[in-house]
């Protein structure tokens, strides 16, 4: 494969691994590095043990690693993944002393959902903007007081300071890292060949607009909602969808009303909002966003956002991004302090 770019130095990429190490949440961002080694020769991937010894992951398959943590020398970016074990179990004094070392030699560190539990013990996310997975987060604020949690991120960065939401939310902080680092197009390529989207934003929700609200009992309903988040642009009426689910208009609206809290006209327009504004998220222009959601064009989608946030969807996007979901500068060679 043709290379984009003709980076010539590599960037070195230490990944801490633990007995229980949840799989995906290593395995997602190291292929996302790789991949985009098809693309420019940019990053070697290292996998990383307290002791140099293999270790045995969260669905039990042991996996290798190139050494231990205190002899593998600098890394471009260090990556912390988490685990589903309760952090008393995982965050051991040897992954902490492991952990320690790398973020003395590391200019980026990179958590991954409860990867955040090793670094809050070590005191480096005091005072700093992180996320995690939307389940640890809670336990995450009150134990680490001094930690500003954003509980409902996919990935936020702080400084030379990175973190993701659980699992797959690594992959789309990976790709934001490698368009860092070698620009969209390398981003871009890594993510078709993975197959994944490019890419969700950073401050998009954790959970889908599908997913925030009260779900639906009944295979009625349920079978409407799936038809209505696979084609929100889809010119949904309630006669359309009563004549989807074979019952009267009035039958559909009292189960909406009884399972979701909503008529079925609320809950279509509750769905093309969330899509709207993710796509908001990720970049797209107004017209685009309104027409992939439903709206038909950009004064509707310009009314909705008015009528829910008091705000234009192009003041709203603005100022989502002056948050942190703009393209990063480039980040100071100081690596972070290491608690001792």
């Amino acid at each position: 494969m043709s290379s984009i770019s003709s980076e010539s130095a590599r960037r070195r990429v230490g990944i801490l691994v633990f007995d229980g190490v949840k799989m995906l949440d290593f395995v997602g961002p190291a292929e996302v590095f790789v991949e985009a080694n098809q693309a420019v020769d940019g990053y070697e991937v290292v996998l990383l043990s307290a002791d140099g010894r293999d270790v045995q992951t969260s669905i039990g398959a042991r996996v290798a690693v190139g050494g231990a943590a205190a002899e593998a020398g600098r890394f471009d970016t260090v990556v912390i993944p988490g685990s589903e074990l309760p952090a008393s179990v995982f965050v051991t004094p040897e992954v902490l002393a492991a952990a320690r070392h790398l973020s003395a030699h590391t200019r980026r560190l990179v958590s991954i959902c409860s990867g955040t539990a090793v670094l809050a013990e070590l005191g480096l996310l005091d005072g700093r903007r992180v996320t995690t997975h939307w389940k640890y987060a809670p336990d995450l604020a009150r134990k680490f007081p001094a930690v500003e949690v954003e509980p409902d991120a996919i990935f936020v960065r702080d400084g030379n300071l990175y973190s993701s939401a659980g699992v797959a939310a690594g992959v789309d902080l990976a790709l934001a890292l490698v368009e860092e680092d070698h620009g969209a197009d390398v981003a871009r390529r890594a993510a078709q060949l993975l197959v994944v989207y490019m890419q969700r934003a950073g401050g998009q929700s954790q959970f889908s607009a599908s997913l925030t609200g009260p779900l639906p009992r009944s295979p009625l309903v349920r079978t409407v909602v799936d038809l209505i988040c696979a084609n929100p642009a889809f010119p949904h009426t309630v006669q359309t969808l009563a004549a989807h689910a074979q019952v009267s208009v009035r039958h559909l609206t009292r189960l909406f009303r009884s399972e979701l809290e909503h008529s079925p006209a609320e809950y279509v327009a509750f769905i093309r909002f969330g899509v709207a504004r993710d796509m908001l998220h990720a970049g797209c222009s107004v017209t685009e966003a309104a027409m992939a959601a439903g709206f038909g064009n950009s004064e509707a989608l310009r009314r909705a956002f008015i009528a829910r946030l008091g705000i234009s969807p192009r003041k709203y996007q603005q100022r989502f991004r002056t948050t942190g979901s703009a393209k990063w500068p480039a980040l100071p060679e100081p690596a972070i302090a290491a608690v001792s």
